[in-house]
């Protein structure tokens, strides 16, 4: 019994002393750390937002955007649409009815919102309570269409955070939030259920000109 607890303390021992001879190469901080698009950026977001359940339109500029929202509100027989934005509020006069508050949030159907930044990388949409659209009208509404344009696109969601910093150098909005895909969950019984937190579809219009 002796000898074969001196043999394994021996061991242990004889390892422990060993252990400063081990060497380990440092990570490689220099390389990227995420692989490169096979295709452009807007193409590459539409593509990760599809794979998850949105939807993204391309569109020439904020004209041909209004015009594709004419067009959902007819084939998705939208009602009860909401816009908050006071530019898109302009360009949507005439396209369709909607209201400009929500005084009546059980009975908001749609929300139409500009956004902050797409993350092409995650096929995601940021926004925040920072813009003029506030924090409810991304999560209220059964429906949201976005409207953006192509200088929102950024490749990943540290290039959205760092131009955050960049947009909000003095103080960050208290709610930043990073859509992907219509709401989702799982929980209960492993069903998964659309809607449960938030737009149960997601449309994002993006306009290769800015606006």
């Amino acid at each position: 019994m002796n000898s074969s607890r001196e043999k394994i303390l021996n061991r242990l021992t004889e390892a422990q002393n060993k252990r400063g001879e081990q060497t380990l190469p440092l990570p490689d901080f220099e390389s990227p750390i995420y692989l490169p698009f096979e295709n452009e950026i807007a193409e590459r977001f539409r593509t990760n937002l599809e794979l998850i359940g949105g939807q993204v339109f391309r569109v020439k500029d904020l004209k041909e955007a209004v015009a594709e929202v004419k067009k959902l509100s007819e084939s998705e027989r939208l009602t009860n649409i909401v816009c908050l934005h006071p530019k898109l509020q302009k360009a949507l006069k005439g396209a369709c009815e909607f209201a400009t508050s929500m005084d009546d949030l059980q009975h908001i159907g749609v929300g139409i919102t500009t956004c902050e930044f797409l993350v092409a990388h995650l096929g995601s949409v940021m926004v925040s309570s920072g813009s003029d659209t506030g924090r409810r009208l991304n999560v209220f509404p059964e429906i949201h269409i976005v409207i953006a344009h192509s200088e929102q696109l950024v490749d990943f969601l540290d290039d959205a955070l760092a131009g955050m910093e960049k947009k909000y150098p003095n103080q960050l909005p208290s709610m930043i939030t990073n859509i992907t895909g219509p709401s989702r969950t799982a929980d209960i019984e492993k069903t998964l259920v659309m809607g449960m937190h938030g737009p149960k579809k997601l449309f994002v219009l993006l306009a290769d000109e800015p606006f």
